[in-house]
């Protein structure tokens, strides 16, 4: 007796060249965004928009606060990309901010930071895999609230 044929046609192989798995993901970065959202409701902020990126300032996860302007699209992502790319809290740096305003400004154009308040470096096992970003509160809230995104999926 013959076998009966298959009538399954194989899967054509995708062309794409494959990229690298990151550490950080859509999950992750959702994870840390509503955190961040968290932190801003328990310091009575209505909404704050929240950007994550990946340690190479690559665009993760974004979400614009209900009340918050179009620009913090922009200012949240800089700041991610600016904690992910020094690996520390963009509030370490204001001081040196002030104190060097024209090299700060040239570096930020060239590289799309923002060199304020509300980003965050994002870590695993002390590698740093992110940054978030958050915008539309005050300063130091934004801080604050992209400092518990962050810890919220840091180890």
């Amino acid at each position: 007796m013959a076998k009966a044929k298959s009538k399954t046609k194989a899967k054509p192989k995708d062309p794409r060249v494959k990229v690298p798995i990151r550490v950080m993901n859509q999950k992750m970065a959702e994870r840390a965004v509503k955190a961040a959202q968290a932190k801003a409701m328990k310091l009575g902020i209505e909404t704050i928009s929240v950007a994550v990126t990946d340690e190479s300032g690559n665009m993760v996860f974004f979400a614009r606060g209900d009340t918050c302007s179009y620009i913090t699209y922009e200012t949240c992502k800089g700041k991610a990309k600016m904690a992910a790319g020094f690996r520390r809290p963009t509030k370490e740096w204001e001081p040196d901010f002030h104190e060097h305003i024209a090299d700060w400004l040239s570096i930020s154009a060239r590289l799309d930071m923002v060199c304020v308040n509300g980003g965050y470096p994002i870590t695993k096992d002390g590698i740093c895999v992110g940054g978030i970003g958050c915008g539309g509160a005050l300063g130091n809230e934004d801080h604050l609230c992209a400092e518990a995104g962050a810890k919220a999926v840091s180890r």
